[in-house]
């Protein structure tokens, strides 16, 4: 299957209240085992690829490693990959086009990219966010691959208190980056049932959630309508727990 293929292919898994599971991984190894189990495609998480080199999240692992890592990634598996980009590791668009074009080139066919500021405080306007997404559609389009643009809002993961007075906001940040060229929408950081099923149903996009704080159980997921549960971090730290308690017994 060619890499165009497998973008189509991963996109058509997005399916509201049948969503599409990724359980997040950080390497080839944890690639190659979360595919025997069964996965339909797989996806990175930015804090898992860089806790694993010995990095902190937010862009700390330099770009060409971690697109080392990515292609490793891509070489091991017959299956769609995507890859959390946080943002873009460029501000400017121009720079951004050309970063998403070595995603390509590794492998990837798919991304997040969320709207904060990464390594400085708030959110990307979204007239400036919304010309990274023109950016990196036409770097895709350039490049001959339908790459799936989960456009990430970091509204919720900014604000845990009131939570509600934020969907306006993320809506039409979900409006302005569908007519970018955005794919799919992400909302981390809320697990509030009723909020989710409200963003689910008035998005144009298919909705991407965390299934980390309240938000524990893939029936609850699809019943709120979701087209896609990833679980972030979660699976790194678990393996970590249980290789440290492992190691514990023995020291």
């Amino acid at each position: 299957m060619s890499q165009a293929d497998k973008a189509r292919r991963f996109k058509a898994l997005h399916i509201p209240g049948n969503p599409l599971v990724l359980y997040n991984i950080w390497d080839a190894g944890s690639a190659k085992t979360v595919a025997s189990a069964g996965a339909q495609a797989l996806a990175t998480g930015s804090l898992s690829v860089a806790a694993a080199q010995g990095y902190a999240d937010g862009e700390a692992i330099p770009l060409d490693f971690a697109l080392q890592i990515i292609a490793r990634i891509t070489a091991s598996t017959d299956l769609p990959v995507s890859v959390d980009f946080e943002g873009g590791y460029a501000t400017d668009p121009a720079a951004l086009a050309a970063n998403i074009t070595r995603v390509i080139a590794a492998g990837g066919i798919g991304i997040n990219f969320e709207d904060q500021i990464v390594g400085g405080t708030g959110l990307h306007p979204i007239a400036h966010q919304v010309q990274r997404i023109k950016a990196i559609r036409a770097a895709a389009d350039a490049a001959g691959v339908p790459l799936f643009i989960n456009a990430r809002t970091d509204l919720f993961l900014k604000t845990q208190t009131n939570q509600a007075a934020l969907v306006a906001e993320a809506l039409a940040r979900q409006t302005a980056y569908a007519q970018a060229g955005a794919d799919g929408f992400f909302i981390p950081g809320l697990s509030d049932a009723a909020l989710i099923a409200q963003i689910c149903q008035a998005s144009t996009l298919p909705v991407n959630v965390m299934m980390l704080g309240s938000l524990t159980a893939l029936p609850t997921a699809a019943r709120l309508g979701a087209a896609r549960a990833s679980f972030g971090p979660g699976p790194y730290r678990v393996a970590q727990d249980d290789l440290k308690a492992r190691a514990e017994k023995l020291f």
